[in-house]
């Protein structure tokens, strides 16, 4: 032990004399850590969330019976279920505004406790008969989470008012609540959502299995257990994009630890030939190593996971809301985080720490004894690294290819992504030492000469942040290219479909028969094209079909991808046709012409396909079909939409009609400007986090090219000292480091450029596809790749500043004294 303690004290004074190495291991495990560490927060955050309001009835997915439109039906029913003996309980959901509180939607939700299925859990525990008595007794209580009852600035025991006047029970805070949902007594539910003696959907035991009776066949329609609650895998490309940034982010900084600790370790090469002289074997000296690289990645890791709390603490209000807009899915805005998170942030800091430090590790383990000190052998043996290296960016090179030609999922996806990055990033030295080797040959002058091979020379302690440079830039290139092209293709499919002027929605069957008359009287508006929705169950996947009517309006507004036929939407007026969204047809590898089998109350429906549309952004699954079609397997069905074509200028006198004839709400008139406005809300908010997590990488990055030019400073002086003995002035000096540091900086960019647009196809034809469903064409903005361009020159600039600034400040005595010990 005490060679041991020894061994290990002579290993960390090398962090004493050079505090900027030790502080660069430190700085990379903890952005590593802390960008991979955020982005799982984020994760954590959401899925606890999904958990919570899978569980919020029942602690388990119940099965239930609603209507097929997704309706309120009458609570006769109930009634007359529960008389046949079905064990259902009643349940009414609806959304509300709290008065001063416009900002957040919230959701109510209302059960009968009594009826609920045997055993069953409300917010996660069990209600005795007391809870009971309590929960539906006047004044009652309305449950919140506590994340909720903050976030609205509220108190236990508040009774808040709804916009319309409604007032609630008093607030109860429970820990296990879904975010974002009250939870009452139903008859609260239906007395504040304004909605007298209507349910949303009856819930049934998960084990129950029985055909609806024939008096309510097509009016309600059974959903097995779990149906509903598909959350998690609505959500689960969207995850996985975070997931894919995070782990670009952790092998970015990596790099910046690999980097310190191979400089550090080829500058300790004396003292390790002094240890092994004195008796200190090699693996003593590697447990030493270890030690040590493990007590650096701790107090990285400690440092990371802090850092990595605050940045999804940053991030979540973009997250939350981009699941809210995609997916309807509530995500608790302050961050439960179990313990076992930070003992794996602890642990990736300690696995990357190893990761990046094996190599170093293994070198010297492997050098003689008496090489250990010679730097002809750590040339050597960078040389027959270099040309493995190079063999290995062919053998990920040829993974990226059998998983473009042979894979099928978005695993194969990501496999693909990290083949041409890793492939690309170890070829870098490689193509780079080819280039500069090919440069050299061409010139005549010496200092010309000396300048291209001092490049060289420098090559292998910049390699690792110029790889990191290469993998940030082509990450914003790729990300940004996407981005933007999806933003564009975006708008312009906004354009083209939402084209009339008003969204009307009914807020219940017989309300949408009297509206859809009294439209038809209504000179002012120019067309109605009502909707008919039927949410149905396709090989696994939630979709919803749309009934439409036949109008001249659809052929000019709704742009196919993939037609049968010159006239397509004759064929779906005409025969028993639909068309479907492109993420629909991808998922069950259906193309035009083939058959799709919908489940319908009464016999087996397989309309032939017609047309396959864009539908960006909808998690679902849309189906299009002639509504007289629809009708005859659900012919209880009404409107759930009107989209209403009218002058702009006579708006304002119909919404004044409509609310004097029917009371509709705000929420249920929407303009075609409004809709817009919030679409594209939802489309920034949704890549508001990726962008932020784009540039974190770009200035990890950064950093990684800052502390390499740093830690070599000073070995430089051996290299310049000549130069300056010459009569190279330090000015000339500071301006030759530079100009070899944009040398280099400018390469490895013009090759991060196709890179990044291959990766930007990737992300577009692949990951979008095997993600989301749909393919996005793929665009190249010159101007972004210029400003990315700038960016990551300004970059290297900073970088290389205080490095340059040590050297022009460096004393003729400090130049002198790299002579000293010359013969």
């Amino acid at each position: 032990m005490r060679v041991f303690r020894q061994t290990l004290i002579a290993l960390l004074s090398h962090w004493r004399r050079h505090p900027v190495q030790f502080f660069s291991v430190l700085t990379g495990l903890w952005l590593a850590t802390s960008l991979l560490t955020g982005v799982e927060a984020l994760n954590s955050q959401a899925r606890d969330s999904y958990a919570r309001a899978s569980q919020m009835i029942g602690g388990e997915p119940q099965a239930s019976l609603s209507a097929p439109n997704g309706a309120t039906f009458s609570q006769q029913w109930f009634v007359d279920l529960r008389r046949q003996g079905w064990p259902v309980s009643p349940v009414l959901q609806g959304r509300l505004i709290l008065k001063g509180h416009e900002s957040q939607h919230l959701q109510l939700m209302g059960i009968e406790p009594v009826s609920l299925p045997a055993d069953s859990a409300v917010a996660g525990q069990a209600m005795p008969i007391e809870r009971i008595v309590e929960f539906f007794t006047p004044p009652g209580s309305t449950w919140i989470s506590p994340d909720t009852l903050q976030a609205l600035n509220l108190t236990e025991g508040a009774t808040p008012q709804t916009e319309t006047g409604q007032t609630l029970p008093p607030l109860l805070a429970q820990k296990d609540m879904a975010p974002g949902v009250l939870l009452v007594d139903i008859g609260v539910a239906q007395r504040v959502l304004e909605q007298p003696d209507q349910l949303s959907r009856l819930l049934m035991p998960k084990d129950f299995h029985a055909n609806v009776p024939a008096a309510f066949k097509g009016q309600l329609q059974l959903k097995s257990s779990g149906e509903e609650n598909n959350l998690a895998r609505l959500t689960e490309s969207f995850h996985l994009n975070l997931d894919a940034l995070g782990f670009l982010s952790f092998v970015v900084g990596l790099f910046i630890v690999h980097a310190a600790i191979g400089l550090a370790l080829e500058q300790r090469r004396g003292l390790l030939r002094t240890l092994r002289a004195c008796g200190v074997s090699a693996r003593m000296l590697i447990a030493c190593l270890i030690v040590e690289l493990g007590a650096l990645a701790l107090i990285g890791g400690l440092l990371g996971v802090v850092s990595g709390y605050w940045l999804a603490s940053v991030l979540l209000p973009d997250v939350a809301a981009s699941l809210r807009g995609l997916y309807g899915a509530e995500v608790a805005g302050q961050l439960r985080l179990s313990p076992w998170w930070w003992f794996s942030g602890i642990g990736l800091s300690l696995l990357g720490a190893l990761l990046a430090g094996a190599n170093s590790l293994l070198r010297a383990a492997r050098l003689p004894l008496l090489a250990v000190a010679d730097p002809q052998a750590w040339h050597e043996q960078h040389a027959r690294w270099l040309r493995r290296q190079g063999w290995v960016a062919g053998v990920f090179a040829a993974i990226a290819l059998i998983a473009l030609v042979l894979g099928d999922s978005l695993a194969s996806g990501f496999v693909l992504m990290a083949g041409l990055l890793l492939g690309a990033a170890l070829a870098l030295p490689v193509v780079l030492s080819a280039l500069l080797n090919g440069l050299l040959g061409r010139r005549r002058s010496v200092l010309g000469q000396w300048f291209l091979a001092d490049c060289r020379q420098q090559l292998p302690a910049l390699s690792l942040a110029l790889m990191a440079l290469l993998l940030a830039m082509a990450a914003n290139i790729g990300a940004g290219s996407m981005t933007a092209g999806f933003r564009q293709t975006f708008n312009d499919w906004l354009e083209q479909r939402l084209t009339a002027e008003l969204y009307l929605n009914p807020s219940n069957p017989a309300q949408a028969r009297e509206l859809y008359s009294w439209l038809k009287q209504q000179p002012s508006v120019t067309a109605i094209l009502p909707n008919w929705q039927v949410s149905v169950t396709l090989q696994g996947w939630p979709t919803e079909v749309f009934g439409i009517i036949d109008h001249p309006h659809y052929r000019q507004h709704w742009p196919l991808l993939e037609a049968r036929g010159n006239d397509p939407w004759a064929l779906l007026a005409t025969d028993d046709a639909v068309m479907l969204s492109e993420q629909l047809a991808r998922r069950l590898k259906v193309r035009p012409g083939d058959h799709l089998t919908i489940p319908t109350p009464g016999l087996s429906w397989s309309p032939r396909i017609v047309g396959i549309y864009a539908d960006y952004g909808n998690p679902k699954g849309h189906v299009l079909v002639n509504s007289n079609h629809l009708l005859r397997s659900w012919p209880q069905l009404t409107p759930n939409r009107f989209n209403l074509r009218i002058e702009p200028t006579k708006i304002p006198a119909l919404l004044s009609a409509l609310q004097a004839r029917f009371q509709l709400d705000d929420s249920r008139i929407v303009d075609q400007a409004r809709l817009k406005g919030w679409s594209v809300q939802v489309f920034e908010r949704t890549f508001a986090a990726t962008a932020a997590l784009n540039s974190l990488t770009l200035a990890v990055a950064g950093v990684a090219l800052f502390i390499s030019l740093l830690t070599q400073s000073q070995s430089r002086l051996g290299q310049l000292a000549p130069l300056w003995a010459l009569g190279v002035t330090r000015r000339q000096l500071m301006l030759l480091n530079l100009g070899q540091t944009w040398l280099l900086a400018v390469l490895t960019l013009v090759l991060a450029l196709p890179l990044g647009i291959g990766l930007a196809w990737c992300l577009d034809a692949v990951i979008n596809v095997q993600a989301f469903g749909w393919r996005l064409p793929l665009r190249v903005f010159p101007l972004q790749l210029l400003q990315l361009t700038g960016l990551a020159l300004l970059a290297t600039l900073l970088a290389s500043a205080w490095p340059l600034y040590s050297l022009y400040r460096t004393q003729p005595a400090d130049l002198l004294r790299t002579f000293a010990h010359e013969d």
